[in-house]
């Protein structure tokens, strides 16, 4: 198995846990970018949201309220960016379903949220293109 998240589950590799119940785990990023930086994985391999079942989804979302309500209600943040890339051009970097958290002060200086250029077509376009039927 050469998924990283995989072999952190089955302890092949090892992890700073923050939160673990009977479907998810979660643990800070080793990339040490922003303090609190946390990863919410299922336990279940998944890819992405895209193959995810609905039942497993809502486990990993379950965790990641919990998660996010102790950073801000117990230990003093302000807020959380939840950020998820699901494929390869969203930029999915380990294609195991994994959401990041990252704790929020005020003026923290983070800018998560990403920068876009502009969209090219109308709203108008787009609803014709996106609408689910």
């Amino acid at each position: 198995m050469s998924c990283v998240f995989c072999k952190i589950l089955s302890g092949e590799l090892p992890s700073y846990k923050i939160y673990e119940d009977e479907y998810t785990y979660a643990f800070l990023d080793i990339a040490k970018d922003v303090d609190g930086h946390t990863i919410v994985i299922p336990k279940k391999h998944v890819i992405n949201i895209l193959d995810c079942d609905s039942i497993t989804l809502s486990k990993v979302t379950e965790a990641i309220r919990l998660i996010s309500k102790h950073y801000v209600d117990d230990l003093g943040y302000d807020g959380v960016n939840v950020l998820n890339a699901s494929g390869k051009a969203a930029e999915q970097s380990v294609f195991h379903l994994h959401f990041h958290i990252i704790p929020r002060k005020e003026e923290d200086g983070i800018h998560a949220w990403p920068n876009f250029t502009g969209s090219k077509k109308s709203l108008e376009e787009m609803v014709e293109i996106l609408k689910v039927n």
